[in-house]
């Protein structure tokens, strides 16, 4: 494993003075009295409660670097010399029918009333974190000329400026979250779908009858949690105005801003932040039935439920009771994740890591199945950025996952995109970019596609959109190679004797066939015939 130095991190914007650490406790071998920084003791000892979250907060986004036993680079993709499954109509493969552009990478969820998308990717739950308001359009009009599933994450609209309550403080006027679904169905094109997410300051202002009254929001997600915390989501506040008024509507926010002298720190200088948390949910099967039915009586089309890195308890609940409920999608993601915001030595200490909870629900989803069970399609979440990740997470699935949630991979071309736009109008792009040419045209190698496609109106598709497209196509493409090397000319096709294990204790925790044994009883029967 890598060093980890869990005292200091450019997370943090923190780091030793010295290059002899401790390991477990990551401290400097030497500490001086009179040292001038930077750990995150030596911080936390004048910034206090600040040092527990990345920074800054609004411009970045975060991941878990903490290095596990077993990752998805433990296993390896099986490539075959022969034969050719899923083509269309149940040809017979041949050289001329089996060009990896001819693979269909579509996929859908759903239990009735099915969502395709055309690459089996969609985004993480994109929320009331500032990095997520202010770089929406890209992300959302990126996700639907892509055709993919875009997710408005928890407390939206509680945090909206503009906010309307009734009496009964149930919103009803939320312009961020019209802004929010206008912007994705503008160019929906039947293929992926906006999805959004509750929790309980969610429920509690009547989000649900909101969007899908208001707005004919089709697909409403529960949320248990996520892979980055076991708490709930916290964004930071910069004015004490707002810290007051997100109180007032029933947030938890700390320190205390009602409190005479967090007032008085924040006036000094010394207090410059804010925290609105949300709160703890608490699950058992008769409530979530209700919540389901209750969304369902409500008119959406599709129930979906996000869970977190919770042991195999948890784990276990969430998939019975999607069973019984017949939730569309259960999406399940493990740590450590990446985010907007999250405590740091939360995102990298706590929790059942991706790998291994990928392990667990594929044991547990055989088991339903063998009962005759119905099992609710999956999607796998926590740390995902290219298309041998999607290969190999719906590989080691078969057949109950159906699609990979990614977090900040899709994310990045939003800032990539909206960037370029305004170093092109600066007349600064830097090298990395500028030696592919200095206009958008040059610069993005879909752009053509996409005016050939919409027009005079691509002038009006964010650049962030447009690298958004650039990247999943980037994925598309990878992932038909990856497809066809293996000879799977369809999603469905893919199975887990397509993996190989690179390790025997990979192979024991997920029965995936270690590399020397994959193969070798046909290997053998060839040897011998």
């Amino acid at each position: 494993m890598n060093l980890q130095r869990p005292n200091a991190n450019d997370v943090t914007e923190t780091s030793n003075r010295s290059k002899s650490v401790v390991p477990g406790s990551g401290l400097c071998t030497r500490c001086i009295d009179g040292c001038k920084g930077n750990c995150e003791v030596f911080k936390a000892s004048f910034r206090g409660r600040e040092v527990i979250y990345p920074g800054p907060f609004g411009e970045i986004t975060a991941g878990g670097d903490k290095d596990y036993p077993i990752d998805y680079s433990h296993l390896n993709i099986q490539g075959y010399a022969l034969g050719a499954k899923g083509l269309s109509g149940g040809e017979e493969g041949s050289p001329d029918n089996t060009l990896f552009p001819m693979v269909d990478t579509e996929t859908e969820f759903g239990y009735e009333n099915k969502v395709k998308m055309r690459v089996p990717v969609f985004t993480g739950a994109l929320g009331s974190t500032e990095i997520a308001r202010k770089n929406w359009e890209h992300f959302a009009i990126g996700a639907a000329i892509s055709g993919i599933t875009l997710v408005c994450g928890e407390n939206v609209c509680g945090i909206d400026p503009q906010l309307e309550r009734d009496k009964n403080g149930k919103v009803t006027k939320s312009p961020d979250m019209e802004r929010r679904i206008e912007q994705y169905r503008r160019y929906h094109e039947g293929y992926g779908d906006i999805l959004v997410q509750l929790n309980v300051e969610d429920t509690r202002l009547g989000v649900a009858e909101y969007v899908i009254d208001k707005l004919g929001v089709e697909t409403v997600e529960l949320k248990w949690g996520q892979g980055a915390k076991c708490i709930g989501g916290e964004i930071k506040v910069n004015s004490l105005e707002r810290a007051l008024e997100l109180q007032k509507r029933g947030y938890l926010v700390t320190p205390d801003p009602s409190l005479p002298e967090n007032k008085a720190a924040f006036e000094d200088g010394a207090l410059r932040q804010f925290e609105r948390h949300s709160r703890l949910g608490f699950v058992d099967e008769e409530s979530f039935m209700k919540k389901v039915e209750r969304l369902r009586s409500l008119g959406t089309k599709r129930v979906t439920l996000k869970t977190g890195a919770y042991p195999m308890r948890e784990l276990a609940m969430a998939i019975k009771w999607a069973s019984k409920a017949k939730i569309d999608l259960l999406t399940i993601d493990g740590a450590p994740g990446g985010t907007g915001m999250s405590p740091w030595r939360m995102m990298e200490e706590w929790g059942v890591p991706t790998f291994y909870i990928q392990c667990m629900t594929h044991e547990l989803c055989t088991k339903l199945a063998e009962n005759g069970e119905y099992v609710p399609d999956i999607a796998i979440a926590g740390g995902f950025s290219t298309e041998d990740h999607i290969f190999k997470v719906l590989a080691m699935g078969s057949p109950h996952v159906k699609a990979v949630c990614m977090g900040r991979a899709l994310m990045i071309p939003g800032f990539v995109g909206k960037n370029i736009d305004a170093w092109l109008k600066e007349e600064v792009l830097p090298k990395t970019i500028s030696k592919f040419g200095a206009t958008k045209e040059e610069i993005f190698v879909c752009y053509e596609t996409l005016k050939k496609k919409y027009g005079k109106e691509v002038n009006e598709i964010p650049l962030g959109a447009i690298a958004l497209y650039t990247f999943t196509d980037k994925l598309k493409v990878g992932l038909q190679q990856l497809m066809a090397g293996s000879r799977n000319f369809n999603i469905s096709s893919i199975s887990r004797s397509d993996l190989m294990a690179l390790t025997e204790e990979a192979a024991k925790v997920s029965g995936i066939p270690y590399v020397m044994n994959a193969y070798r009883e046909e290997a053998m029967r060839i040897i011998e015939g």
